[in-house]
């Protein structure tokens, strides 16, 4: 468990400061990210309007809880970047950070004058990181964008869904999600770079990009060959039996036969030993060709079979089954709570909270949850002070409207 307010130590990033400009889900997500690991993150939101994903989702006692888990091991600054004042202080913030995310449509900082030429000014190592839907440049590039567009313009959607059914979005931001994992790998790249060259550089992150990527080889297929992928439902054409099966009970569980002799176990277990001589099992390829056939053999076996009893006679033939999760599944699986993924953090608003854990462990310099999404503002005069504001001076920022 990870208890507000401390921290293991050493951390991979302790150090370095992080200004998080961003706002919903990709930029704050990749900067979560840097904070889990032991930066200093410091959310930076307009006075009069926070982030919107303080409101998004669920809420107790009037708190959002998204925002418990996206604006965790975040300090909190209210600043009006498009104000004298506020230009003022992130200029003075970015001449101490290492690192900018930021989510604005292209020219909205330089309109501000805190665009890359101002920024490396007064910090020639600052490393910029740009998130935005189609990148800083090119035809779409002053769109307004989110990565529900990522998803219906990278292919995703086009090949998600039922074949005789319409393109199929998630119900969850997953190009934002994607994104994020490649904006802190990439400021991580930036990062290493600027040890050898002792200088800062622009990140120029576009949510369509890093969802094409993960894809796979779509665009190598249509340029070779001419193939363009067609929805599917639950199969793959790279194999099978590989769908979702329900069982006697009701549940459902998932059958995947990447590898040939997990194929030919899943064969021997159901009873239809006999297709793996056919000359279509040899490949995953043309198993797909034939798989109604093989859905139908290893459908018909596990709806005659409880989930449990599914899973352990898989099990005990060593082949690939999971059941298929909801959230309150998860929360109880011994393998997720071997592994702490979801673990406890102490809110002061709240009491004690059950979130994801960071993403991954490290053996010599874990990161750790030091605290939960704290309130809209909380840290601005603690933040000013130490940047070296007088009270005074706080105040007439305050007064023009800055903070």
């Amino acid at each position: 468990m990870t208890v507000s307010g401390t921290t293991p130590t050493p951390t991979p990033l302790s150090g370095l400061r992080v200004l998080d400009l961003a706002t919903l889900f990709a930029g704050p997500l990749a900067a979560t990210m840097l904070g889990d690991f032991g930066a200093e993150v410091i959310k930076v939101e307009h006075p009069r309007k926070p982030d919107p994903s303080r409101g998004h989702g669920p809420a107790k006692d009037g708190v959002g809880l998204w925002w418990k888990l996206l604006g965790r091991n975040k300090r909190n600054l209210t600043l009006d970047l498009s104000s004298p004042g506020g230009r003022e202080v992130l200029l003075r913030l970015a001449a101490e950070s290492d690192v900018i995310v930021e989510n604005f449509r292209p020219g909205t900082l330089e309109r501000w004058g805190l665009g890359w030429e101002e920024l490396e000014a007064v910090n020639p190592r600052l490393v910029l990181a740009r998130v935005t839907a189609f990148g800083q440049f090119g035809p779409y590039s002053h769109r307004p964008g989110f990565g529900t567009l990522a998803e219906a313009m990278s292919g995703f959607a086009s090949i998600t869904g039922e074949p005789e059914g319409p393109p199929t979005l998630p119900p969850f931001g997953l190009a934002d999600s994607i994104a994020a994992l490649a904006t802190a790998y990439a400021v991580m790249a930036a990062l290493a770079g600027r040890d050898r060259t002792g200088r800062g550089q622009v990140v120029d992150m576009a949510i369509i990009e890093p969802i094409l990527t993960v894809l796979g080889p779509q665009p190598l297929w249509f340029d070779q060959l001419g193939h363009v992928q067609q929805r599917t439902g639950n199969r793959s054409r790279n194999n099978a039996p590989r769908n979702t099966y329900r069982t006697s009970d009701g549940q459902w569980v998932a059958v995947s036969t990447s590898a040939q002799s997990i194929a030919e176990r899943v064969m021997r277990l159901v009873g239809r030993p006999e297709l793996i001589d056919e000359p279509w099992f040899a490949t995953g390829a043309t198993r797909a060709e034939h798989a109604d056939e093989l859905d139908g053999a290893v459908g018909s076996w596990i709806a005659r079979h409880t989930r449990d009893d599914a899973l352990a006679e898989f099990e005990k033939a060593e082949a690939a089954i999971a059941p298929i999760y909801d959230v309150r599944d998860v929360m109880e699986d011994p393998q997720y709570r071997a592994l702490d993924s979801v673990t406890e953090v102490d809110d002061p608003e709240l009491g004690p909270l059950r979130m994801q854990n960071v993403l991954f462990r490290l053996s010599e310099t874990p990161g750790s949850i030091r605290w939960a999404g704290r309130p809209h503002g909380a840290d601005t005069e603690e933040i000013l002070h130490e940047l070296g504001l007088s009270g005074e001076r706080i105040e007439a920022l305050r007064s023009e409207g800055a903070l």
